[in-house]
């Protein structure tokens, strides 16, 4: 990935991904537009499970729904705490990722101010899904819907340009790799 956002301030999935096993590389490490940037090397690797809870959670609050993905293909049960803020965003987020993941297939379940995913008795699979007029859902359910065994359909899939106009196309290149 080329020219990867990495300010300290909102770079905590890669930090979770790390601790979770993920192989990822920061490279080039420079500054663009005064914002640090890098280009980020990432390699297949066996995830485990994790516990996600402040002081990080301000560093990823944006990141917890594609990070939940994440959990349910690790090893073992993962818990996410100190998180209520993702009721109040543009969707209730624990209620929309933990409702539509588990559509997929996945074993998660809210709490007040998260949610739990065991990654051992999950398996990802396609169906129609809700993005509830959010676009990191959306994105989130899209990132699923890649290593889901069947088609996935996201209701309202659209609604990522309010973020990321060029998800999409990123999303189909990225898949050709």
């Amino acid at each position: 990935l080329k020219r990867v956002g990495i300010n300290p301030t909102r770079n905590g999935i890669l930090d979770v991904l790390r601790s979770m096993g993920a192989n990822i590389e920061v490279l080039n490490s420079r500054t663009s537009a005064g914002e640090p940037v890098a280009d980020i090397l990432v390699r297949s690797a066996q995830l485990k499970a994790v516990r996600v809870a402040n002081p990080i959670i301000p560093r990823l609050i944006d990141e917890l729904p594609v990070i939940a993905v994440a959990m349910a293909v690790a090893e073992g049960v993962s818990v996410v705490n100190d998180a209520a803020e993702l009721r109040v965003k543009e969707s209730d987020r624990i209620a929309a990722i933990t409702s539509e993941l588990g559509r997929m297939g996945v074993v998660i379940e809210p709490t007040p101010d998260g949610f739990i995913v065991d990654g051992s008795k999950s398996r990802l699979r396609g169906t129609n899904v809700n993005s509830h007029g959010d676009h990191r859902i959306a994105m989130s359910l899209a990132v699923a819907g890649l290593i889901a065994d069947q088609t996935t359909n996201i209701d309202n899939a659209e609604v990522v340009n309010i973020s990321y106009p060029e998800f999409w196309n990123t999303l189909q290149a990225l898949s050709r790799q």
